[in-house]
């Protein structure tokens, strides 16, 4: 299968997800990246971009180490998406509230020495911005039409709110990190589909 086909599978596979899906607002930062406004007035992001950007990301990934990664987000829905591409790439992922110093005091116990960040939500994630920005370390960020992303050295945008749109994001991160690597090929199934990516809510959580 030609490259181009393989996009567009893929494009036809993942535009169901939401992952394009912004919100009403737009900021001048994000302004590049979309396409028009729904008729709900949501402004829509330019998927051939975020496939693009995606592909940036795994090169820089590759380049620096996954196993030099830390993956982190405040965020419920991207647990399981992080969760799995941690597993697939032997990452570290720091969940929840990212603790003051993580990154920049040697003195604590929890302190770490990345080569690369990857984020959520720029507005959640914001300490381990700071952090990473004062320590030197580079950061991918997944940002929405609403972020500002002055901070980010690689920008993937997309709908960073929705339970199937995060987790289609990290699946396609591992998927492109793999083939980079030459350990899947572009017409080549993952062991994991995008909904084993998804942070499933209970009946308990949702009541």
């Amino acid at each position: 299968m030609s490259q181009q086909a393989e996009t567009t599978d893929i494009k036809k596979k993942i535009l169901a997800t939401g992952i394009r899906v912004g919100t009403q607002v737009k900021t001048k930062f994000m302004r590049p990246f979309i396409t028009k406004a729904s008729p709900e007035g949501l402004y829509m992001l330019d998927l051939d971009i975020t496939l693009e950007k995606i592909k940036t990301a795994a090169k820089f990934i590759n380049r620096l180490g996954a196993d030099n990664l830390i993956v982190c987000s405040g965020r419920q829905y991207a647990e399981t998406p992080i969760e799995k591409f941690c597993e697939m790439l032997n990452s570290k992922k720091l969940l929840g509230r990212f603790m003051p110093g993580t990154l920049t005091n040697p003195s604590l116990p929890y302190y770490i020495e990345p080569k690369l960040v990857l984020i959520s939500d720029p507005q959640v994630d914001e300490q381990a911005i700071i952090e990473a920005t004062n320590a030197g370390i580079p950061i991918i960020g997944i940002a929405n039409t609403d972020n500002i992303t002055s901070n980010l050295d690689v920008i993937i945008p997309a709908n960073n709110r929705g339970r199937k749109a995060l987790a289609t994001v990290y699946w396609l991160l591992v998927r492109q990190v793999l083939i980079e690597r030459g350990e899947l090929k572009e017409d080549e199934s993952m062991k994991y589909e995008i909904d084993d990516f998804e942070t499933k809510i209970t009946e308990e959580e949702i009541e």
